[in-house]
């Protein structure tokens, strides 16, 4: 099991260009807004607020880096989906996340999440197609697993892995449920 025990911020960034480089994997997080990115980095960190959360959506305004163990960097990017911004500022938040992803050369794979207590929505689909188009390797996590009944879970992940096909990960940021899944597929 892979124990983290150091977990820092490290930097904010508007765009690509003012982000250090850190010569470590580097694995972004991408997902509508209120999906639960901050918390999902609390989680892998064992630390409560070492990523500010909030109730409301498009907070994540700037591409938050985060280091664990001294040997992978997360990327909070802001969240996609959420129309209280103007469409400048939404068209701004796009083009530093397109940029990030495609010319950040220490990228892995990109995590996707995904809110298990809904269905997959279109802005979900158009980033895993624009993704996929640019050859970017994902996995995805549906998170808020422990908000569902185990049928209603199961059913929710049965149907983000066709709408993707591929393998889910079921994660909880209130029991833990998948963090050693994706911390071994970090650290791997």
């Amino acid at each position: 099991m892979i124990k983290i025990t150091k977990a820092e911020f490290i930097i904010s960034c508007p765009g690509l260009k003012e982000c250090p480089d850190f010569n470590l994997p580097e694995f972004p997080l991408i997902g509508r807004s209120n999906v639960g990115k901050s918390s999902f980095i609390n989680t892998l960190s064992n630390r409560k607020n070492l990523a500010r959360t909030s109730n409301t959506p498009g907070k994540t305004r700037l591409i938050n880096l985060y280091k664990l163990n001294d040997a992978v960097v997360i990327a909070d990017l802001p969240g996609y989906g959420y129309a209280k911004v103007s469409k400048t500022e939404q068209e701004k938040w796009q083009k530093n996340l397109e940029e990030y992803i495609l010319k950040r050369k220490a990228i892995k794979f990109v995590i996707q999440l995904i809110d298990a207590r809904h269905e997959v929505q279109k802005n979900d689909m158009q980033m895993r197609e624009w993704l996929e188009y640019h050859k970017i390797p994902i996995i995805t996590v549906a998170t808020k697993a422990d908000a569902l009944g185990k049928n209603k879970l199961n059913e929710s992940i049965k149907h983000i892995s066709h709408a993707f096909d591929t393998e889910v990960i079921e994660f909880s940021a209130k029991t833990g449920l998948g963090k050693e899944k994706v911390l071994n597929a970090l650290f791997t």
